[in-house]
């Protein structure tokens, strides 16, 4: 995996301090590291046009993560299910005891609560995130559509970063569990189920460093 950061040394006669320049990565290794303008990817390094609330204006996102897609293989199969059940039952005649009346009243509302049901699965899939960029990492949970809760903590704060993936599907899919351990008021924060979880705590760890490299020089943002 290429550098997050690249660093320049810069000497002045009226200061000893260093100047380090942010990596910014060419088109090949955005291209090769996840980079895409695909709204519903679950991976992506270095996003364009991303915003959220809180970000500060030199802030830059380095990764925007969601639950693999192959999580939502359970809830997608219920969906099917629950569309195709009145059909099934409509065609080996289990519903003909039904008034054609009350029959349509209850299609509409089987329908209803089943289109319901896929679309607050699909929201929670969308905009749960997980975000990191190069001053926070942020756990974004969308509980409803008038509840969701943020947690956050700094880059300095982060005290170690385990990767767990424990199962074959995960395994063969390249997704898993990253934990971060850090001396926020909140003591951990877990991206769940995310692609690449060893690429995602490879930058992590660089970030980490590049902020200790910044308090030993002591640069100020």
């Amino acid at each position: 995996m290429p550098e997050v950061f690249a660093a320049e040394t810069k000497k002045t006669s009226h200061s000893p301090k260093v100047t380090r320049h942010k990596y910014i990565p060419d088109k090949s290794e955005l291209e090769a590291y996840g980079h895409t303008k695909n709204p519903f990817c679950s991976y992506n390094y270095c996003p364009d046009h991303i915003n959220f609330i809180g970000k500060d204006h030199s802030e830059k996102i380095i990764l925007l993560l969601r639950r693999h897609p192959i999580t939502n293989i359970p809830w997608i199969f219920l969906s099917i299910i629950l569309v195709s059940a009145p059909i099934v039952l409509f065609v080996f005649g289990l519903l003909d005891f039904i008034q054609i009346n009350f029959l349509i009243v209850g299609l509409i509302f089987w329908y209803l609560f089943t289109f319901a049901f896929i679309f607050e699965e699909f929201l929670s899939w969308f905009f749960n995130v997980y975000i990191v960029t190069d001053e926070r990492v942020f756990d974004v949970d969308f509980l409803n559509l008038i509840y969701r809760e943020i947690t956050d903590a700094n880059i300095d704060q982060i005290q170690d970063v385990t990767v767990r993936v424990g199962s074959v599907i995960r395994t063969v899919f390249d997704f898993g569990d990253v934990i971060i351990q850090t001396a926020a008021q909140i003591p951990q924060i877990e991206f769940e189920a995310v692609p690449h979880p060893d690429r995602v705590a490879q930058v992590l760890r660089e970030l980490r460093v590049e902020e200790e490299i910044e308090k030993l020089e002591g640069r100020v943002r």
